[in-house]
């Protein structure tokens, strides 16, 4: 293992995506060496890499399957041999297959299920390891607020979210005495690769769920997520970052 480094490190999952790829630039502030998480999209993840490293960030590609316990092990063990400890993970990684509950291939079921909540809690197993060792840390999951409200033709989707969100109470609980901390976050409908595909009119009926009547921004969840992983008192809760109401 190396020695450790002199920054904090942080891994972000899905780094490839839209709001990945905007964690990647909010914590390229000269304060952490920035692991890039992608799965298959290798060019997208050392665009960022170089985009990172030209700025003068210390970062680097991991690519791993999260469907594959065995990917997600190396993973960990590339980044800790490269700087010997990570610091916060931000588990972003994930993906829909929309259908209606009866008809839902079994194959996709397990696909999501697989990437949003066995991968997260594969990544959480080799994040606190390190984590431990320290006696300290930082999760952060990126839920989602159809985990509470549930939505039609998103069964997969709705169970893997809510899952996470026991994933991270979970974790607290037993963390805690570790000072590992783990919290979740609800970041609305964010103009991502994920959301593209959604109906015009399936855009409208969320924001018009809000409040606010306005969804979302890339930049201020990042800038969020920055706030709270500074937070040291703060562990076990869900933050809901737009202005539906439960």
């Amino acid at each position: 293992m190396s020695v450790p480094s002199k920054k904090k490190v942080v891994l972000i999952t899905g780094s490839s995506g839209g709001l990945g790829r905007t964690l990647c630039r909010a914590f390229s502030n000269g304060e952490y060496s920035i692991g890039v998480h992608v799965y298959r999209n290798i060019s997208e993840g050392m665009k960022i890499v170089r985009e990172l490293n030209s700025v003068g960030v210390d970062s680097a590609l991991f690519a791993s399957d999260f469907r594959d316990s065995k990917s997600v092990r190396k993973m960990f063990d590339d980044l800790l041999g490269n700087w010997g400890q990570i610091d916060l993970l931000i588990n972003n990684a994930g993906i829909r297959h929309d259908g209606f509950f009866i008809r839902i291939d079994q194959a996709e079921w397990d696909d999501v299920i697989d990437v949003n909540l066995k991968g997260a809690f594969l990544c959480m197993q080799g994040a606190a390891k390190a984590m431990q060792e320290k006696k300290r840390g930082h999760i952060i999951n990126l839920s989602s607020y159809a985990a509470m409200a549930g939505r039609a033709g998103q069964a997969s989707y709705t169970a893997s979210k809510r899952g996470l969100i026991a994933l991270t109470q979970s974790a607290a609980r037993e963390w805690g005495d570790d000072s590992i901390q783990v919290n979740a976050v609800f970041p609305g409908l964010l103009p991502t690769t994920m959301t593209v595909s959604l109906p015009p009119l399936e855009v409208e009926r969320i924001i018009g769920e809000n409040a606010l009547k306005r969804s979302s921004t890339l930049e201020e969840i990042s800038e969020f997520i920055i706030h709270l992983s500074k937070m040291k008192h703060v562990s076990g809760q869900i933050f809901n970052l737009d202005s539906r109401i439960f």
